[in-house]
Formats: structure tokens, sequence, C-alpha cells
């Protein structure tokens, strides 16, 4: 009994430990020599840490990379709207309903 309780544990955590395994960045070089990370998600950057920042800071230039923070609160389909960030006043309020509060 214990020993099929142990295997049947063992099968349910066994995809939470290959899911920690995909976590991790694998090391790769390019065509042209250069050591890259490339993550399971499909981002890569570079190994280099000089490298990284200046193709951070050229792909923050880039108006598709310009949006809005993943922990701010607000804006309507379009860009219509206020975003929110978080510190604000009005960040994650709820309703004003004095009934839903």
């Amino acid at each position: 009994m214990r020993a099929a309780l142990a295997l049947i544990g063992l099968l349910v955590s066994m995809p939470v430990l290959a899911a920690e395994l995909d976590r991790t960045p694998v090391e790769a070089t390019t065509v042209d020599g250069q050591k890259v990370r490339l993550f399971p998600n499909g981002r890569w950057e570079f190994a280099d840490a000089a490298k990284a920042a200046e193709a951070q800071k050229l792909a923050a230039e880039y108006p598709e990379n310009k949006t809005r923070p993943v922990d701010s609160q607000g804006i309507l389909v379009g860009g219509f709207g206020r975003v929110i960030m978080p510190g604000d006043k009005d960040y994650n309020r709820g309703s004003l309903n004095p009934k839903l509060r």
C-alpha cells in the first residue's frame, strides 16, 4: 500500500519537477560566435552583460515595446484611458459603490 502511494506521489510530482527544470536557460552560441541564453518561453538574451544592456536599450526604442507595465491597471482597448501605477491612491481601490464594499 505504501509503495503504491509513493508511486502515485512520484507520478503527481513529475510534471512539477520537469517544469522546474525547463525554466533554466540554455547557453548557446550564434552562427557569428556570440554567446546567448535561450529561455523556454522563446525569449533570449546575450550572455555578456554589456551586450545585453545595449540590446535592452535598443529594444526600448521600438514602439511595440512601449506598452504599459505589467503591474499597472487601467487603460481601455485602443490605448484610451489612464494607466494606474502601483503606489497611486486609485490603484486596486475596488468598486466605489458602497453596497459592494
